[in-house]
């Protein structure tokens, strides 16, 4: 859709966007089909979409993809999906807040290969990204649309401005690839932001478990909510039983925690479990 088919769309229907949900809609077919081509999209696979919005991503999916399950939050847009009939026969669309969605269900209901792809705004982002790193086994990768921000971070390389927890848990599990970057002007309406398109892999060979994971999350979360602060200060409440803790994984106690590697973070994690016995800390 153009910009002005989308305007007269949404008046037609008496809808305003919400900024609150970062609401924008791809502009363009020709840009909706490059960013399902990005997506890896095969014949046999079942895709599950988070943000359908007016249906253009969608459309491109359902176009490559056995089966969509598109899930949408905002009840306006499901209402004029449904009543224009802007989705193909083999899109399922749910009305439901991803946040409150268990995504292992639909998961196990799918035919084939699972992939997801999302559009999320910044206010949702961190979560559900999260969420999705428990689920790597099941997924054949994930692809998403961010702002820039929040692809810079799960990009980041240690030691640089933007490395932080998020970083470190998305290193340890998966392999994280820039597919491309839009500009605001390819959205409606325009965004202030450029937005970053990732494609998300499981690394099949790197063995963490869940409650590692979970460990490593709450160290990182705890140092890196205190970046300027060493180790020694701002994990103190975790290591005070453990004092051996820091140089059996090789780190430093003054070292900073954006100089620490998500290695030498997972080595943290796994001393402190074994230390206390329990799986949980």
């Amino acid at each position: 859709m153009k910009a002005l088919e989308i305007r007269e769309l949404l008046d037609r229907h008496g809808l305003r966007l919400h900024r609150d949900r970062g609401q924008s809609f791809l502009l363009g077919e020709s840009q909706a089909e490059r960013l399902a081509e990005l997506a890896g999209v095969e014949v046999d696979d079942t895709v599950i979409e988070v943000g359908t919005g007016l249906g253009a991503l969608t459309r491109a999916l359902a176009a490559r993809a056995s089966r969509v399950i598109s899930v949408e939050v905002d009840a306006g847009l499901v209402r004029v999906l449904q009543s224009e009939a802007l989705l193909p026969e083999n899109v399922e669309l749910l009305h439901a807040d991803a946040r409150e969605l268990d995504f292992s269900d639909l998961i196990v209901g799918a035919a084939g290969p699972c992939r997801l792809v999302a559009n999320l705004p910044y206010s949702v982002a961190t979560p559900l990204l999260r969420q999705w790193l428990d689920m790597g086994e099941a997924l054949v990768d994930w692809s998403v649309m961010v702002q820039r921000e929040v692809g810079a971070r799960l990009l980041a390389e240690p030691g640089s401005r933007d490395y932080g927890s998020l970083s470190v848990l998305h290193r340890l599990c998966v392999d994280v690839e820039l597919a491309t970057q839009l500009g605001g002007e390819r959205f409606y309406p325009a965004a202030k932001v450029r937005s970053s398109f990732l494609r998300i892999t499981p690394c099949r060979s790197r063995e963490v478990g869940r409650d590692e994971l979970r460990a490593v999350e709450r160290l990182a979360r705890s140092a890196f909510g205190q970046r300027r602060k060493m180790l020694a200060n701002s994990l103190a409440d975790f290591v005070k039983e453990s004092p051996g803790t820091f140089a059996e994984a090789g780190v430093s106690p003054r070292d900073r925690p954006q100089s620490v590697s998500p290695e030498q973070w997972l080595a943290l994690a796994r001393g402190l479990l074994a230390g206390s016995g329990d799986a949980s800390t």
